[in-house]
């Protein structure tokens, strides 16, 4: 079964945290055991699971990227987001989630990211889940 979660990002560049959103949909679903794949059909945004006990640390992860790909250069890409499509590349489009007893299985101080690169926008996350 398909789903889809919906977020609108306030700022250009932020990581928004989505574990709630996911979990939501999860039981929802009534599934207890398989996958929960979660898609980005976006060229300037991505997914991943990192630390959420400390907000500093996307702070952190988002100044990095910023630092590694700075939004000004002497991109070919004229439409003034070359940037937040390389930073997409590097953190990735998808990921694949174990469900167990109803959930999804994280570690103690995980949770699951959208990380906006070209924002504020309103933004879909896709969710696939397989029961197995």
């Amino acid at each position: 079964m398909l789903r889809e979660i919906t977020l609108r990002t306030s700022r250009r560049s932020e990581l928004v945290d989505i574990t709630e959103a996911v979990r939501a949909v999860v039981r929802r679903s009534g599934i207890k055991s398989g996958i929960c794949v979660l898609y980005c059909p976006h060229t300037t945004a991505a997914l991943t699971v990192n630390e959420n006990a400390d907000p500093s640390v996307r702070v952190d992860i988002n100044d990095h990227l910023s630092d590694l790909v700075p939004p000004s250069k002497n991109y070919r890409h004229l439409e003034g987001n070359a940037d937040s499509h390389i930073k997409s590349v590097l953190v990735g489009p998808s990921l694949t989630l174990i469900v167990e007893d109803g959930d999804i299985v994280l570690g103690t101080w995980q949770g699951v990211f959208f990380c906006e690169f070209d924002g504020p926008r309103n933004r879909r996350v896709l969710v696939k889940l397989m029961e197995g």
